[in-house]
């Protein structure tokens, strides 16, 4: 991490003088007092000025801070303890989750954990002028078991709409899961899909391909 020095009449002017040359604020640095500083005799003979060696906290660290740290205020509203392990690599911020009582995490049919991963979206790309940052949210491996869950059914459906040969609608689902269906069901011949409806109530349609 590459730091630099910065002086001032005492440590708090030596960082505003940091903060304005860097353009960031006091949670973007990490800084070291070298020298306190002093006033001298009659605040004239002797003066020394202090100094401090500031470094620019990594753009990684920043966005896993921010969203752990909104993660962790949620919680604790909820007051649910958990743990987090948050990794971000190419521009995706993944945050998997741990802890007692991760039902209420999740909640029915995974809308709690959906909202908290959109929240956490809002707040880590909030005033972003870098590429955006795809935040996912997991815990107990719940994404995993849904995405098998919805392939089963998507699977299911179609053969039921090969057999009957009529079209199907599936339940509203949220973009992530109507992509897992429509991903699925593109490697099956004879079978099409499209989405109808408005967000929250927007379905997969399961049909011939005609």
């Amino acid at each position: 991490m590459n730091s630099m020095q910065f002086t001032g009449k005492n440590v708090e002017e030596a960082i505003a003088n940091a903060l304005r040359e860097l353009n960031v604020t006091e949670d973007k640095i990490t800084y070291e007092v070298i020298e306190e500083g002093t006033k001298g005799l009659l605040g004239i003979i002797g003066t020394k000025p202090a100094i401090i060696e500031v470094a620019v906290v990594p753009v990684e660290k920043d966005l896993k801070a921010e969203a752990v740290k909104f993660l962790e205020g949620i919680f604790e509203n909820m007051d649910i303890t958990a743990e987090m392990d948050a990794n971000l690599d190419d521009n995706m911020l993944k945050i998997d989750i741990s802890g007692p009582r991760m039902g209420l995490v999740i909640g029915y049919r995974g809308e709690t954990l959906d909202s908290l991963q959109y929240l956490t979206s809002l707040v880590v790309n909030k005033k972003r002028e870098g590429e955006y940052v795809r935040v996912i949210l997991d815990t107990e491996g719940y994404r995993k078991k849904r995405e098998e869950t919805l392939e089963r059914l998507a699977e299911k459906t179609a053969y039921k709409v090969k057999k009957y040969r009529r079209a199907m609608k599936l339940e509203p689902m949220n973009p992530y899961e109507r992509r897992i269906i429509h991903s699925k069901l593109q490697k099956i011949e004879g079978i099409a899909t499209h989405s109808v409806g408005d967000e929250p109530f927007r379905r997969v349609v399961i049909e011939l391909d005609k």
